[in-house]
């Protein structure tokens, strides 16, 4: 599960020529720098000057951009509330809501990633990464039949997608264990010996 790239500057370049000379002041230099920064992981510089950029106008991919560096930083409830604040700006972006789905994970609100990223994957129904992580947060309420749906459709648009089949291979050994063990407590023995083969 990993977060996807900062926007560039030439999608927000129109707004920041605006609030350029309405302000007197360029946010586009501390937007760039800021991009910059996150790219060489300098987060905390990358932080500082999304936020500079933000003071100056409320750019929407500002708001995400800022959201990144908190993420890579373990600072989840700022990643949220950035990304949260992008999302109110311009609710139709997929990657806005698999990103904020990433954060939710992390912190074990695994209902919440779920609900972003069925958001997301109805915003782009070939977004393999938001099936297979939404099918991760399935698995991780034991929920391993959902899970393995997900990561079925996640290689069905990108076939060899490696985490998705390491994925699935989990939620498959894990469901058989459930029943493996269901079993063997009925008082079944092949389905105990089971148990241990996979316990090894």
């Amino acid at each position: 599960m990993t977060i996807t790239h900062a926007i560039p500057w030439v999608s927000v370049a129109v707004v920041i020529a605006v609030a350029a000379a309405a302000t007197g002041a360029d946010p586009q230099l501390f937007f760039e720098r800021g991009n910059k920064y996150f790219n060489d992981g300098q987060y905390e510089r990358a932080v500082e000057e999304y936020t500079k950029a933000l003071a100056i106008t409320p750019l929407t991919d500002a708001y995400y951009n800022r959201g990144l560096p908190s993420y890579r930083r373990g600072q989840f409830d700022k990643a949220i509330e950035d990304f949260t604040r992008a999302i109110s700006k311009e609710s139709s972006n997929a990657e806005f809501y698999h990103n904020r789905a990433l954060a939710y994970f992390r912190k074990g609100q695994y209902d919440m990633a779920i609900e972003d990223e069925t958001t997301s994957i109805s915003l782009s129904p070939k977004f393999a990464e938001a099936f297979h992580n939404r099918g991760v947060a399935y698995a991780k309420k034991e929920q391993y039949d959902k899970a393995i749906e997900d990561y079925n459709a996640a290689l069905s648009l990108r076939p060899g997608y490696a985490d998705a089949l390491f994925s699935r291979g989990v939620a498959l050994t894990r469901k058989a264990s459930l029943d493996f063990k269901k079993a063997c407590q009925s008082g079944m023995k092949l389905a105990c010996e089971n148990m241990k083969q996979l316990a090894d």
